[in-house]
């Protein structure tokens, strides 16, 4: 297989210790820190920021404007939607002595919606749908969409992006996705109880 040189447009900034992956895309005014590792065929789209140190894996698309900061880890074919943010910071001030970056990680396959804010010191599972403009908070569970600020689960997506029904199935792939949180849901009552 003939690997394709990553392709880097003449307005970025990207340091000379960072690493870039065959095949990957930077575009007009991106800025990647030093010791930055970008995966093999990622496209980093315009104005995005990644900051030194942060790592993404193979295959992952940045949309224009968004912000990822050192200490976040993100995993193969993610999705960050135009100006999301990450942080890494849970007491931010100006001047603070005693900072310490707090990490996070995204797994393979989820996607952040588009102007969605994740603080850090948290977890996004596979395939984890992070709605637009969500504030998340916390650990987002595997195949887990969360919405709203705070973020919260309001349903569950296939490897695919489409909701899944009440059993894990998938109308559009014609799959089920095994999801212990299914499993262990109560049940479902209709109607009101009777009371004597």
């Amino acid at each position: 297989m003939i690997e394709t040189p990553a392709r880097i447009h003449p307005t970025a900034d990207v340091s000379p210790q960072a690493s870039i992956g065959d095949g990957t895309l930077i575009w007009h005014w991106v800025q990647v820190r030093e010791g930055a590792r970008i995966g093999r065929d990622c496209r980093i789209g315009k104005d995005a920021y990644i900051d030194a140190d942060v790592v993404l894996g193979d295959g992952c698309k940045v949309q224009n404007f968004a912000t990822i900061y050192k200490g976040v880890t993100i995993g193969d074919r993610v999705f960050v939607g135009p100006h999301a943010c990450f942080t890494n910071d849970l007491y931010p001030r100006a001047d603070s002595p005693d900072w310490e970056v707090v990490p996070t990680r995204v797994e393979d396959g989820a996607s952040i919606g588009a102007n969605a804010t994740v603080l850090c010191g948290i977890t996004i599972g596979r395939y984890g749908m992070v709605a637009a403009g969500a504030v998340v908070t916390k650990d987002v569970p595997a195949h887990a969409l969360v919405a709203g600020v705070p973020a919260r689960v309001v349903g569950w997506v296939c490897d695919c992006g489409r909701p899944l029904d009440a059993k894990g199935w998938c109308a559009h792939c014609r799959k089920t996705v095994d999801l212990p949180a299914l499993r262990h849901r109560a049940p479902h009552r209709r109607g009101r109880k009777r009371t004597r």
